[in-house]
């Protein structure tokens, strides 16, 4: 029986279960390029380029190797060609019996794979993805009868299972979670090393190329291109991070600081999310860097609680929740999404800084995410689907099952405390303390109120004030609210009308 073997853009792992098995003789192992996936949303331009270069890559790997790849570029000729008439033209041309497939990482994607199989009229085998760690069905397991579902009782459980940081029965250091020594704020003079760097072949020149020309409405620079595009790549993207920032990590995870968008981070979640590198083999090297003394317990044990807590937690919660999760919107956030998102023009330094990082790297580092973009967006009450396709458009290591959690729970609080424990929520004070955006900023983070105030300040308070029904009752929030309580009338009534000033000067702009 010949089986059409159908290999998706963050599927590009050697050890994927749709390769396993394959008859090189007579299976035919099919890549696809096509419009409906590069306009789903107007992507990045790098993150564009980013895959298709990597899936050009190991397409040519596969080859080497022997197997029989169709490998469907771009057609520039026909923009309305589909997933589904590529993959239905490749049928046809080599006669396959069935299609194998890897299971996808996002819902939209399986319920159209599901539906082939009648429209096709072959049967479609879809394969569980076991690069992740943690199935469906356990997740699933381990969700029931909770009545809360939390990330840090879920990664205690995925650390005992791998045996990851583990003394016998107990945690290493005796402690799950060192997150407490993880926020300290930056200091002057400190040395951030650079980030891997890729030289860009033949292949990688003409997908920037093709991009450039083809995509050139979308949001974004290719240049400058550092991306891995190969798992020899990734590799060594991942052993750069582990020999010269680990180490530091753990202590300014959350730290910020103007022209050094990469601070002590990874960068590994591009490689991560699209299969070139895959998580054991990352948290392993982590855990021996600490056995051999080469990095402390606080860095290993932050960077091992993203990948098997936090990354796992998020996918499991995805697909527990899917698809009514993408309507969730707690607080009926209605307002658009201001144009700064995409231009960067802002007076806020702390705003302007991320989005023009973001437009340029395709990245920012979670705290930028969740404490920047993110908490403006919370405060601002931006509407929850145009925040969502924000933050799938212009990160190249955002798929839905890994942003759309991370944005409705953890960054708008919009499924209500399903996935976080209480809104993220910050005035400028928190930014001042971990970064230095404030000493460029036009506002004045000192101030609480009036046109020279952060912004932030007063819209953290208004946000409380209006949502007081719905959070005044959070046992994470009761200090919050007891010091709400205490502001007389006048500082009160300051607060909304700076408030109101500001949202009509962004409603305006």
């Amino acid at each position: 029986m010949k089986c059409l073997r159908l290999i998706l853009g963050d599927q590009l792992s050697h050890s994927l279960s749709s390769l396993a098995d394959v008859d090189c003789e007579q299976d035919v192992i099919l890549f696809c390029e096509v419009w409906e996936e590069a306009k789903f949303v107007k992507h990045h331009k790098k993150k564009i380029a980013f895959l298709f270069s990597a899936m050009r890559h190991f397409a040519e790997e596969l080859k080497a190797k022997g197997y029989k790849v169709e490998y469907h570029k771009l057609d520039l000729s026909d923009r309305s060609s589909s997933f589904r008439s590529v993959v239905e033209r490749a049928l046809n041309n080599h006669q396959a019996d069935r299609i194998i497939v890897t299971h996808p990482g996002e819902y939209r994607v399986l319920e159209e794979l599901r539906s082939w199989e009648c429209s096709l009229s072959v049967p479609i085998e879809i394969r569980d993805d076991d690069r992740f760690l943690c199935t469906h069905e356990e997740f699933e397991s381990w969700a029931s009868g909770r009545k809360e579902l939390r990330m840090e009782y879920f990664y205690r459980e995925m650390r005992k299972k791998y045996n990851i940081l583990m003394d016998g029965s107990k945690p290493e250091g005796g402690k799950w979670n060192y997150d407490s020594e993880n926020r300290k704020p930056p200091k002057t003079g400190l040395n951030v090393p650079k980030t891997f760097t890729n030289s860009v072949d033949k292949i990688t020149k003409e997908v920037l190329e093709l991009v450039d020309d083809t995509f050139a409405d979308h949001f974004g620079d290719t240049e400058p291109f550092f991306f891995a595009v190969t798992r020899e790549g990734a590799l060594l993207a991942l052993q750069k991070f582990i020999k010269e920032r680990l180490k530091y990590f753990g202590d300014y995870q959350d730290a910020m600081i103007e022209g050094k968008p990469w601070m002590f981070h990874s960068h590994i979640s591009f490689y991560l999310n699209c299969g070139l590198l895959e998580p054991l083999e990352c948290v392993h090297l982590a855990e021996k860097a600490y056995r051999n003394n080469k990095a402390p317990l606080n860095a290993v044990e932050g960077f091992v609680r993203q990948i098997i807590g936090w990354r796992e937690f998020v996918r499991g919660l995805y697909w527990l929740k899917m698809p009514d999760y993408k309507q969730q919107n707690f607080f009926s956030a209605k307002r658009q999404l201001p144009s700064f998102y995409w231009t960067g023009i802002s007076q806020m330094n702390c705003l302007r800084q991320c989005v023009l990082e973001t437009k340029r790297h395709a990245y920012a580092h979670h705290i930028q995410r969740l404490m920047v973009l993110g908490n403006f967006a919370l405060l601002a009450c931006l509407h929850p689907e145009e925040v969502n396709e924000w933050y799938l458009i212009v990160y190249a290591d955002a798929y839905e099952w890994v942003e759309l959690p991370n944005v409705s729970g953890m960054v708008l609080f919009a499924d209500g405390g399903l996935l976080a424990s209480k809104p993220y929520a910050a005035s400028g004070a928190y930014i001042n303390k971990m970064s230095d955006y404030c000493k460029n900023c036009r506002y004045k983070v000192t101030k609480k109120n009036g046109p020279e105030a952060c912004p932030f300040n007063y819209l953290y308070w208004d946000f409380l004030i209006r949502n007081d029904q719905k959070l005044r009752n959070n046992p994470r929030l009761s200090m919050v609210y007891r010091t709400l309580d205490k502001m007389n009338d006048e500082k009160v009534l300051a607060i909304r009308d700076d408030a109101k000033r500001f949202f009509k000067e962004l409603d305006d702009a």
